[in-house]
């Protein structure tokens, strides 16, 4: 049986008072319980701040 990287970029939108690190746990959870993967880790995050309005 072959195995792949996959390499996933993924942009969520959140309050404040959120954790990234909460919320990529969650979502490596859901795909280990939904697709079957073998391993999911946050390898890193970015926070950029909200876009001034016009």
């Amino acid at each position: 049986m072959l195995r792949t990287d996959l390499f996933l970029k993924v942009h969520i939108d959140h309050q404040p008072d959120e954790s990234p690190e909460r919320l990529a746990e969650e979502i490596c959870r859901a795909i280990l319980r939904i697709y079957g993967v073998r391993s999911a880790e946050l390898s890193s995050f970015v926070t950029h701040p909200d876009p001034p309005a016009d």
